[in-house]
């Protein structure tokens, strides 16, 4: 019962369907249901599978004693290569094999049976017509193969090789005419390179110069290609024929000019007037390759050149070849990239310099070219180097070819050309007014740079312009100058000084003044710090000294920094040399201490700022300056009244987050001074006191 029950729980519950599924094998659909024209019956496909393997067993060799054997093994042979060949009619080295065993046995008439039917089964298949005019060849059936050779050539006339054995049996008959005649039948047909070759080396076997010569003809106008030109001459070079080959390049030169292979010819060419010692002809004929191939195609006609000049020519026309070599170089890189002005740069600068100094023409022409290449956006950073091709156009003209008016055209074009609306160049207008001047033609210099200001105004422009009007002496010119400067840009604090300069430097003080003053009242200052310096050292020069404590203390009004305040505390101290007692002895004791007392009050008087606000850093680089000036006054000064009020320097950490939620400790430098430490001692003792009241109310609940 248990081995029962054991073996009813290891049954599985259930299968799976697939297990339970009976596999049957796959039906293979009928292609073709028509009955075969053979029937074969089962009995016969197992005797013929007996068959084949009796006969694997059986010896390759033995011996045929008499003729009934003989017969026997002809038949049994006879009926494997029909049976090989019912099962396989497409096979050819089935139908090689059966015909060769039939030549074997010396009855040609059966092996010339085998080879018409294999090819009534496969007439396309040229092997087999080689193999059926051999076996005739090999067996003395001249005739028999020539009709071989003559119907192959005829199904099949584009089967190069039936041509060529064809022709070759005819050779080796010693039958030249005949040979002759098969190989003008397959001219006919214009055949590929390789025939025309195999007729001309037939003819010339025979030394039949003029034969050769005269297909050379038909074969270059069959093949109008570089290389039959090519076989061509170097036939007619071979046997002598100088002027004849010459004829020949001549005329391939004309034909293929425009050919993809044109400069292998003209490389041929060359070497061939060099071989002739025609040294001038070849130079000639690499000049005119490289005018006229395409640049993408010369670099094999460029290193042939230079290799040339290095053999014959001198150096100069060493410098000419490598030249040349390059401008095909700039060529290919400017004709696959217009908008890369460096190789534009690059190739101008190769013609100027080094190939055609004198060719005017052809340099301009490259200028022209390149700057047609506009940029295609109206965005500065794409016109910064295009312009100065503009630039350099000039600058030629100008230099090189001394053309006033060319020059001229040549700045109006590039000053039309630029949208002014959206950017404009200070450079191109300054050199055009620059060119002007060189002429002696001022009126137009004034109208460029008038023009340069109402377009597109710049400081550079502004300052150029009225450079030129000062060296001419244009006061008035200057001043109104000045006046549009600062009406375009009257935050400009530049433009303010030079201008208070320039009437400083005509000794017009009221004016310079007046422009001080109407300058640090525009709300918005660019550089306000440098107009204030200017305005201020321009009073301590005139020696106006309460013009120049009204100044400080309108600053001061501005602005607390402490540089201010350490100025005004210097220029203090220094108010007695300034009133123009420049010997010291001559300072009394009682100025210095005024001038001290001074420069101390300013100092507290930023103290006393500082204290009451957050800089604390401003407020000891104060200090630390104060105990400088205090040092510099010798036994007038009292260094300890400042050291008092030093700060103590201490090292803190300040926490600082992170992105990713951490927090890290960056140390810091702060100061504690002697006013604060009080204070907080006095917070401390508060503190102290807080905590101990809130204990003792908590002992007496």
């Amino acid at each position: 019962m248990s081995s029962d029950k054991d073996s009813s729980d290891r049954t599985p519950r259930y299968m799976p369907r697939k297990d339970t599924e009976v596999k049957l094998p796959r039906t293979t659909p009928v292609k073709n249901k028509t009955p075969a024209s053979v029937q074969i019956t089962a009995e016969q496909i197992l005797r013929e599978a007996r068959e084949r393997q009796e006969s694997e067993i059986r010896p390759p060799k033995h011996k045929i004693t008499d003729s009934s054997e003989l017969s026997d093994y002809r038949l049994r042979s006879r009926k494997e290569f029909e049976d090989k060949i019912r099962r396989a009619r497409g096979n050819v080295q089935v139908w090689v094999k059966y015909a060769q065993w039939e030549e074997s046995q010396k009855d040609y008439a059966r092996a010339r049976s085998v080879w018409e039917r294999a090819l009534e089964g496969d007439y396309r298949n040229h092997t087999v017509w080689i193999k059926y005019a051999e076996f005739e060849m090999k067996n003395g059936f001249v005739n028999g193969a020539r009709n071989v050779w003559d119907r192959a050539v005829a199904l099949l006339p584009r089967v190069d090789q039936l041509w060529y054995k064809y022709a070759h049996m005819e050779k080796m008959l010693g039958n030249v005419a005949g040979a002759r005649h098969v190989f003008e039948r397959w001219m006919n047909w214009s055949p590929d390179q390789e025939g025309w070759l195999c007729y001309i080396d037939f003819e010339l076997e025979f030394r039949e110069f003029e034969r050769a010569r005269s297909i050379y003809e038909r074969f270059v106008l069959c093949h109008p290609t570089v290389s039959a030109y090519i076989r061509y001459a170097k036939f007619e070079m071979k046997f002598g024929q100088v002027e004849l080959a010459r004829k020949v390049y001549e005329r391939a030169s004309s034909e293929l000019h425009g050919d993809e292979e044109a400069e292998t010819l003209y490389v041929a060419f060359a070497e061939f007037e060099e071989g002739c010692k025609e040294v001038e002809r070849a130079r000639g004929i690499y000049e005119y390759a490289l005018a006229h191939v395409p640049k993408e195609r010369a670099d094999a006609l460029y290193e042939k050149f230079i290799a040339f000049e290095k053999r014959y020519g001198g150096k100069e026309g060493i410098e000419d070849a490598l030249v040349g070599k390059k401008r095909f170089q700039y060529e290919d890189e400017v004709r696959k990239n217009p908008l890369n002005y460096d190789s534009w740069f690059d190739y101008l600068r190769l013609e100027e310099e080094e190939a055609f100094i004198g060719n005017k023409d052809r340099i301009r022409e490259i200028y022209e070219r390149a700057i047609a290449n506009v940029p295609p956006a109206e965005e500065k950073r794409y016109w910064q180097r295009y312009i100065y091709l503009w630039i350099n156009y000039a600058l030629y003209e100008e230099i090189e070819t001394k053309d006033v008016e060319r020059t001229r055209d040549v700045y109006r074009a590039c000053l039309k050309l630029i949208p002014h609306n959206k950017f404009s160049f200070a450079k191109i207008w300054l050199l055009a007014a620059q060119f002007e001047i060189r002429q002696l033609n001022l009126t137009g210099a004034r109208q460029i740079l008038g023009n340069a200001i109402g377009k597109a105004p710049k400081d550079k422009i502004f300052k150029k312009y009225i450079e030129m009007e000062l060296q001419l002496a244009n006061i008035d010119r200057c001043r109104k100058l000045y006046e549009r400067y600062l009406e375009w840009s009257p935050e400009n604090c530049y433009a303010w000084r030079s201008y208070a300069e320039f009437e400083m430097s005509l000794s017009e003080k009221d004016r310079a003044r007046g422009i001080f003053e109407l300058a640090i009242s525009q709300p918005a200052l660019d550089m306000p710090e440098l107009l204030w310096k200017t305005y201020i050292d321009f009073e301590i020069s005139e020696k106006e000294l309460e013009r120049t404590r009204a100044l400080y203390e309108r600053l001061l009004d501005r602005t607390k920094h402490y540089k201010v305040w350490v100025s005004f505390a210097k220029f203090e101290a220094s108010a007695a040399e300034l009133k123009g007692e420049k010997d010291q002895e001559e300072v009394t004791t009682e100025i210095k201490k005024d001038c001290i007392r001074r420069a101390r009050a300013i100092f507290e008087r930023a103290n006393g700022y500082y204290k009451n606000s957050a800089h604390k850093e401003e407020r000891a680089t104060l200090l630390e300056d104060w105990v400088t000036m205090e040092a510099g006054f010798g036994s007038l000064g009292d260094v300890g009244v400042v050291q008092s009020l030093l700060p103590k320097k201490l090292k803190k950490r300040k926490p600082i987050s992170r992105d990713d939620g951490s927090t890290e400790y960056q140390e810091y430098t702060d100061y504690l001074f002697p006013d604060e430490s009080q204070t907080t001692a006095n917070l401390k003792i508060l503190e102290a006191a807080h905590r101990w009241k809130k204990q003792k109310a908590g002992e007496c609940v």
